[in-house]
């Protein structure tokens, strides 16, 4: 069977638990055709790039499927229909990658990032840093606009 790697958008104001519900339910309708779902990741919420359906996030969910193209069509369909996914992608694949996706990668090294940095007392002060030196003088602002005066 061919290998595929679908990713879809859930509406920003559903639960954790429906995204949950969400995969659980496209999982069976792949497993109904014969079909077998391998990795699956819920990377979360994430900001939206620009409004999609008047959604400015939305929860993002990875699935690896083994299916046929039948089991394909039918969950598509199904999303369509569905006031919950805002959008969808499904990849033909030669093989699944091993290990967490990329995303999942980013996502760990930035929560761990978040726990080296100072905290906001360690930071140094304004008053700490260095001098810049004189700027000189502007003149006056009001001519450099180029407006009427």
């Amino acid at each position: 069977m061919p290998l595929y790697e679908h990713v879809f958008l859930a509406r920003q104001d559903i639960s954790g638990q429906q995204v949950d519900g969400l995969v659980e339910q496209y999982k069976a309708v792949i497993e109904e055709y014969g079909g077998s779902v391998g990795r699956i990741e819920n990377w979360g919420l994430k900001n939206l790039s620009y409004r999609v359906k008047k959604n400015r996030k939305a929860h993002y969910a990875l699935m690896d499927l083994d299916a046929p193209p039948a089991a394909i069509a039918e969950m598509e369909r199904q999303m369509r229909l569905s006031e919950d996914v805002i959008r969808y992608l499904t990849v033909k694949v030669e093989a699944h990658e091993d290990g967490p996706s990329v995303m999942k990668q980013k996502r760990e090294r930035d929560d761990r990032r978040r726990g080296d940095r100072p905290e906001r007392g360690d930071r140094p002060d304004r008053g700490d840093r260095p001098d810049r030196g004189d700027r000189g003088d502007r003149g006056d602002r009001g001519e450099r606009r180029g407006g009427a005066q």
